[in-house]
């Protein structure tokens, strides 16, 4: 679904941030109520993830979820940005990932070119100098920095009340392994925390000749069939 809306016209000069969830919110709202019977879970991958664990951190109990389950998360913007910024990281994936960002605002440049300078977004090397120009801008923040500090979901961890299940990989570059905030999931019973040694970023394959479900459809699987299965049994997830 996602894909053929990526080249609709943007309607308001207005985009995404890993802060922000009040799209997230309102769709959540929407599936609640067209299907109020349902148990209702919810996966979130990367940047995904970080939103997802971020508007369980806002909302505690007041939210409908069941269960969440965080792939790939990156938990300290500060230090996923720095370890993006290491030379061979930054060659590999930075540069071109930013070209990435800088395509999708050249693509709604109409809209957009109302609110920022788009000239100046356009010569940013790295991520974190998108974000400064851009990113931060647009959601109203004093600084980059007041930014990615909301933007990490480090911070609101010790609020989640609900099961959340994450998954990362130690070698992942995007989430670096000395990030992953171990200790703080220790501290609240309502989340878990899974590492690999390998699977770098959303990659987790498995096998020689890895072809069919990787080891994240099976780790979702079984938490969301714990989740529906079991219910509040689940109070304790240490």
């Amino acid at each position: 679904m996602a894909e053929p809306l990526m080249f609709l016209p943007l309607q308001t000069p207005r985009t995404y941030c890993a802060a922000n969830t009040e799209d997230l919110e309102m769709v959540i709202e929407h599936v609640q109520k067209t299907h109020p019977a349902a148990p209702i879970m919810a996966a979130g991958v990367s940047m995904g993830g970080m939103m997802l664990a971020n508007y369980l951190g806002r909302k505690g109990r007041r939210t409908c979820l069941k269960g969440v389950v965080v792939f790939s998360a990156g938990w300290d913007v500060f230090e996923c940005t720095a370890s993006l910024e290491k030379p061979l990281d930054r060659f590999l994936f930075n540069s071109y990932l930013t070209s990435c960002l800088q395509a999708s605002v050249h693509r709604h440049r109409p809209v957009l070119e109302k609110n920022y300078d788009i000239d100046h977004v356009m010569k940013a090397k790295t991520i974190r100098e998108f974000d400064e120009r851009f990113t931060s801008i647009m959601f109203g923040y004093p600084t980059n920095d007041d930014y990615y500090r909301d933007a990490s979901p480090i911070h609101k961890l010790k609020s989640v009340q609900v099961p959340m299940l994450c998954l990362n990989a130690a070698d992942d570059v995007f989430s670096p392994n000395h990030a992953i905030p171990v200790d703080t999931v220790k501290q609240n019973p309502n989340l878990a925390l899974l590492i690999t040694y390998h699977g770098g970023h959303i990659g987790f394959l498995e096998g020689l000749w890895p072809r069919q479900s990787t080891y994240m459809d099976r780790v979702f699987r079984q938490f969301a069939k714990a989740v529906i299965e079991q219910g509040s049994r689940l109070s304790d997830l240490q």
